[in-house]
């Protein structure tokens, strides 16, 4: 089979669950145009994408079409959102969804300042997230909808460095989540120059983060570093929502 979706004549299938009930399955085309909507960059090579990374397993027909059971669209619909609203990369995301994620029920989007459910948000990647897969500026572009001018400018900044291979630029996959971010920011007219503000804060939340934990980071006990490798990550999430319920207070201030 070729690495082109060829659809079928009909958009809906009848699938056979394992259980033995039928239901509705959907071709990828189908579940592309169902989701637009909600997800306005989705698309069959993003999907494909998924499935390659082991996050989905749509069954196949007999001549190897791809078919999107009912429960594989929500499991779908959970990672596109994890991706938007949390910028979780797909390691976190494949970890969230062995939790059960994909079970839990749909909720609305939450609204910019507030987490889903009212909880802290949680980091946007892990601190070991990022450490092998690199990504092309052209895939980097292609994932987050940024400019390439913008990228340019995040390097001068400092913000983002990236890594020459080859002749050719690549980022890992916390610097691809950058890319996101800041693209997000840039629809309100932050730039570049202006992210030198969260850098700085950054580092220096790194650098404490960095001396409490310095002596079991440095250990030789596997099992040791291990540990102080989640307490920096636990302490990362708990400082992630700190800085966030500050930063409440002080915008309350200003609309109060």
């Amino acid at each position: 089979m070729s690495g082109m979706d060829v659809e079928l004549p009909e958009e809906e299938q009848i699938l056979e669950s394992p259980d033995g009930r039928r239901e509705k399955a959907m071709t990828i085309g189908a579940v592309t145009k169902a989701l637009k909507q909600e997800f306005p960059d989705i698309s069959i090579s993003k999907i494909r994408y998924l499935e390659d990374q082991k996050l989905l397993s749509p069954r196949r027909t007999p001549g190897g079409y791809r078919l999107y059971a009912q429960s594989d669209v929500a499991r779908l619909r959970t990672i596109l959102r994890l991706q938007r609203d949390e910028f979780l990369p797909l390691r976190v995301i494949r970890q969230e969804l062995a939790s059960g994620r994909a079970d839990e029920p749909e909720v609305a989007p939450a609204r910019p300042g507030r987490a889903a459910g009212g909880g802290a948000r949680r980091s946007a990647v892990s601190v070991t997230a990022g450490q092998n897969a690199l990504y092309s500026l052209e895939e980097v572009v292609e994932e987050t909808r940024a400019d390439p001018a913008l990228i340019r400018e995040l390097e001068e900044y400092g913000v983002i460095k990236g890594q020459n291979r080859a002749g050719a630029k690549y980022y890992d996959e916390t610097e691809r989540e950058i890319v996101r971010a800041v693209t997000e920011l840039a629809r309100y007219g932050v730039g570049g120059r202006n992210l030198r503000v969260f850098r700085s804060s950054a580092d220096r939340e790194a650098q404490l983060l960095q001396t409490i934990l310095a002596p079991a980071l440095r250990s030789r006990n596997p099992e040791r570093r291990k540990e102080a490798i989640e307490a920096l990550e636990n302490l990362a999430a708990v400082a992630t929502h700190l800085k966030h319920l500050l930063l409440i207070r002080d915008l309350r201030q200003v609309v109060g």
